[in-house]
């Protein structure tokens, strides 16, 4: 077989997509994906972006033969055969989904002269993986992590980069049309290579900007914060790791050039100082010189991470390992199991969450994290 198609709204692909996709490259020279513009439906992302999102997953895999076509105005079946194809492939999960896709390909074949169909069955772990099952994972804290299990990584870059967008411009309405201009302007910033998108950021990353994120929305919700104060506290969390450096001597984050950035940024006139005040606090080892009334609640949201499940919590110290890959393995196992149990001690004395909503949320389950990684590391 030469060309085969496969079609849908892919909004966004999953990895059952691309496992059909797989499929089809096993029966065919080429595949061409037919993406559909529906002017029914509201997608997440334009059609353009969907296409850009596939064909960086394509070539992921390093598949050159595949190709993503716009298809406007016209049935997939019928551009199908346009392009050559005889045949499209979907995916079959239930039998609702056989009932449904035989009605289709009957509708192809009989009523548009379109392309026929052929069935694929995909693997019991991608049998419920499906655009409307990702979508729904989206809100509760740690919704970023599931997802990735399920979507390539070019559509999970580009889900979380929309969502980060929504949730950084809720900070700044009513600014003006110059304020907009410029708050735009910081988001490519902060979420670019030389920040939190940077190639060498492999924990302090966007992961970690939209966990530390959903975790301050969850709190607010749940305690009742002032929105001035969520609002406070989440411009100091987009800032806090802006600026990241190492030293061979310690694992090292620089606060204090992080708070200078955000105080010249011209972002927020009215909270300069008080959101600098709250970004200095993030440095987990420093005394008690640096006050603000939302300290606990940002250091607690910056360490919830240590409270999460087990998969989620060796998944960042992967992340923590490959970020200081530079320093000297044995260097690094001795500063990460000391900085561990400084943290350890500070959770067994019930002091390492200062805000008791993250302190009952995650304190006994950091404490076996640590307890486990610091043995690993011996």
């Amino acid at each position: 077989m030469k060309k085969i198609g496969f079609s849908g709204t892919l909004d966004p692909i999953t990895n059952g997509h691309m496992w059909v996709i797989g499929e089809a490259r096993s029966l065919a020279d080429e595949v061409i994906v037919f993406l559909s513009q529906n002017p029914a439906k509201k997608p997440q992302f334009p059609a353009e972006d969907r296409k850009r999102i596939i064909e960086q997953s394509a070539r992921a895999c390093g598949w050159d033969n595949v190709q993503v076509v716009i298809v406007k105005g016209d049935y997939t079946a019928r551009a199908a055969k346009k392009y050559g194809c005889d045949y499209l492939i979907r995916g079959i999960r239930t039998t609702a989904d056989f009932d449904y896709e035989n009605l289709i390909q009957q509708t192809n074949v009989d009523v548009l002269a379109g392309a026929k169909t052929i069935f694929v069955m995909p693997p019991r772990d991608l049998g419920s993986v499906s655009s409307s099952f990702v979508k729904a994972l989206e809100g509760p804290v740690g919704w970023n992590w599931t997802m990735k299990k399920f979507v390539p990584a070019a559509a999970y870059q580009a889900w979380i980069l929309d969502w980060l967008r929504k949730e950084w411009d809720t900070l700044w309405t009513g600014s003006g049309e110059a304020g907009l201009a410029l708050a735009a302007d910081w988001f490519a910033r902060l979420t670019g290579p030389q920040a939190y998108g940077g190639a060498e950021r492999h924990y302090h990353n966007l992961d970690h900007l939209v966990h530390g994120l959903s975790e301050l929305r969850v709190w607010a919700d749940n305690t009742g914060a002032s929105r001035r104060d969520s609002a406070i506290a989440k411009k100091a969390f987009w800032f806090h790791d802006a600026v990241y450096g190492h030293e061979d001597d310690a694992l090292f984050s620089s606060e204090e050039a992080s708070a200078q950035l955000w105080l010249a940024s011209g972002l927020d006139a009215g909270d300069n100082a008080d959101v600098a005040q709250l970004i200095r606090a993030t440095d987990h080892f420093q005394g008690p010189s640096i006050q603000h009334p939302l300290k606990d609640v940002i250091l607690s949201a910056d360490l919830a991470i240590l409270g999460q499940d087990e998969e989620v919590y060796d998944a960042y110290t992967a992340a923590i390992a490959r970020e200081y890959g530079h320093v000297d393995p044995v260097r690094f196992n001795e500063q990460r199991s000391l900085a561990l149990q400084h943290l350890r001690a500070k959770a067994q004395a019930g002091q390492l969450f200062g805000d008791d909503y993250f302190s009952g949320q995650y304190n006994q389950r950091a404490v076996e994290n640590m307890q486990r990684e610091i043995a690993g590391l011996a």
